[in-house]
């Protein structure tokens, strides 16, 4: 799970779900977590959450026999857990810019 101090806004007024927003990496010396996005870099931390989440599916299952039969009958609904999460990566900090080579006027 990833936790942003504050929101991102886009120029175009699309929502960002199922989107690419940016690249996730570690350092290799002590595991910080780095997220870049854009032309901005932001330094975070890892940490334990005190009650772990579970992802879920949820499944609506209903035979047709059953229900050319019982009109009555509603559809069973199970759900199916995808994943738990008990880490998160939390990003407090304000983004960097990230400068590349800037020519020196002469």
């Amino acid at each position: 799970m990833i936790e942003l101090q504050g929101s991102l806004e886009t120029r175009q007024p699309v929502p960002l779900s199922g989107k690419f927003v940016g690249d996730l990496h570690f350092t290799q010396q002590k595991d910080v977590p780095i997220l870049i996005i854009g032309h901005h870099i932001l330094y975070g931390k890892c940490m334990d959450l005190e009650k772990p989440f579970a992802v879920l599916v949820k499944n609506s299952s209903s035979n047709a026999e059953e229900s050319a039969m019982d009109t009555d009958k509603t559809p069973e609904t199970s759900y199916k857990v995808k994943a738990i999460i008990r880490k998160k990566l939390l990003f407090k900090q304000r983004p960097k810019p990230i400068i590349a080579n800037v020519p020196k006027k002469l």
